[in-house]
């Protein structure tokens, strides 16, 4: 249709060039379309001539095609939409958006300024926020407080206080399936669970000595039964020595349909300076040596190079959802810590101890009512003797060889004589008061440590920012085993 009237105005455009004439002559004789010839005289002009009439100027003919130009334009030009929404009162717009939904508003406020100012009307947002949420418990006001809460609120009060409780709501419901705890671990039975299904990530963030970061996703995450080990061995890393910070954010990946526009939030862990921070060697094998940073970062390099091959955290699940969720990108979760001393209520302690690798479990065991009591060293410690070498009942076998698996992009192996150790103190109140995972290694004894057993004895130490382990260890080679004959913690 917008074709066949485009053609019928240039047909008409050129018929009307056809009979313009051209300056300073006069229009053809005749009237219309007659044929040309003389003028004939009207009728009661009893046989006189009419003068005959002047010669249109080019003018006349400019403007009429000025005109018609116009228009061709008028009727093919589309009216503007933003005419019809500007012609209808506000009152009217907020009846149609009113019949919206919470995302639905949110989104139509970014089409245009108008739709911008009238989706941020406090009227709309706090009929959603009373549909969704329901009201308050009522209590009775005095008439001006009324007015002066109202008048005292800000522009956009309700719709900030849907989000929030929304995003509340969505916390809270979480928290409520962190509340059935283990009684021998005191942590949450769905930890594991509320991770998964909040599709929890971490990622690693290397920064050099140039200032040049490089984010990398994780590649594999280990669950145990009170920790979990993260390792990412794909990706470019940067030289060993020149790495000067480490970072390890949690992340949300949100399952959507739609992609996200904006990143997701990353919520900080842990952030280790390599220029102060210490660190020890562990061990190596022939491919890899391990470089062990607090708390529970291992660095695995190639031998005789100066390359990364894969790094691994060990991380507790204590606050461990807390952790990933509700920090921020530069600064750690924190809350309200108590003001209690374990060493001033020495009794009622228990234990849970794990070694283990990233796959298998080595040894798990609950200690409960561990003997306490006050010493002083460096400073005042909470002494518990978990593992005494003199009584033998209390002596634990382990199942299988002290080893830890890696795995690189190119190659995978195991390091001898190392492991992970996940260890939670409990109070009376079964609250935790210290936890730890770390990877430790074991080192051979100058002396024997016992009289009991004939074999090579063996030593396990860990000193970290909360307190000491201590173990003691004998090889069997009968049984091929070891025999961890003793275990003492200070905190």
């Amino acid at each position: 249709m917008a074709a066949g009237r485009g053609e019928f105005f240039r047909s008409l455009w050129t018929g009307l060039q056809r009979q313009s004439p051209p300056e300073g002559r006069p229009p053809p004789p005749g009237r219309g379309r007659g044929r040309p010839g003389p003028e004939r005289a009207p009728a009661g002009s009893r046989g006189r001539r009419r003068p005959p009439r002047a010669a249109s100027s080019g003018v006349t003919w400019s403007f009429r095609r000025e005109r018609e130009e116009r228009n061709c334009l008028e009727m093919k030009a589309p009216r503007s939409r933003e005419f019809y929404l500007d012609t209808l009162p506000p009152e009217i717009l907020l009846k149609v958006l009113s019949f919206l939904d919470a995302s639905s508003l949110f989104c139509i406020s970014h089409v245009c300024k108008l739709f911008h100012q009238l989706a941020n009307d406090d009227g709309l947002w706090k009929k959603i926020y009373t549909s969704e949420f329901g009201t308050q418990t009522w209590r009775p006001k005095l008439a001006h407080d009324a007015v002066m809460e109202v008048e005292e609120r800000p522009l956009g009060h309700w719709k900030k206080m849907y989000f929030r409780t929304l995003a509340g709501q969505e916390v809270n419901k979480w928290k409520r399936e962190l509340r059935d705890i283990r009684p021998h671990t005191g942590l949450p039975r769905q930890t594991e669970l509320v991770l998964r299904t909040l599709n929890v990530s971490w990622e690693l963030t290397l920064c050099d000595c140039w200032g040049e970061e490089v984010t990398l996703r994780e590649n594999q995450v280990h669950f145990l039964q009170s920790s979990l080990i993260v390792r990412w061995s794909k990706g470019v890393f940067p030289c060993y020595h020149h790495i000067s910070s480490i970072q390890v954010h949690g992340v949300r990946k949100e399952t959507q349909k739609i992609p996200r526009v904006r990143p997701s939030w990353r919520s900080l862990i842990l952030k280790l300076d390599m220029k102060t921070e210490p660190r020890s060697f562990i061990v190596r094998d022939k491919l890899i040596k391990l470089v062990h940073l607090s708390p529970g970062v291992i660095i695995g390099s190639w031998r005789g190079k100066n390359t990364v091959a894969f790094i691994m955290v060990s991380l507790h699940f204590h606050k461990l959802v807390e952790k990933s969720l509700l920090g921020s990108p530069a600064c750690l979760y924190s809350e309200p810590v108590e003001n209690s001393d374990p060493a001033s209520d020495p009794q009622g302690h228990s234990i849970h101890f794990v070694l283990h690798s990233t796959g298998a479990v080595i040894l798990s065991e609950h200690f409960s009512q561990v003997h306490c009591r006050t010493v002083r060293l460096e400073h005042e410690l909470l002494e518990m003797t978990v593992i005494d070498s003199t009584v033998l009942q209390q002596h634990k076998l382990l199942s299988g060889n002290i080893k830890l698996p890696w795995k690189s992009e190119e190659l995978e192996g195991a390091v001898e004589n190392c492991c992970i150790m996940t260890l939670t103190v409990l109070n009376r109140f079964l609250t935790p008061v210290w936890c730890v995972s770390t990877p430790i290694f074991i080192r051979m004894a100058k002396k024997p440590l016992s009289a009991v057993y004939c074999g090579e004895h063996f030593l396990m130490h860990h000193n970290g920012p909360g307190g000491k382990v201590k173990m003691k260890l004998v090889w069997v080679k009968e049984q091929k085993q070891f025999f961890l004959i003793s275990l003492i913690i200070y905190i």
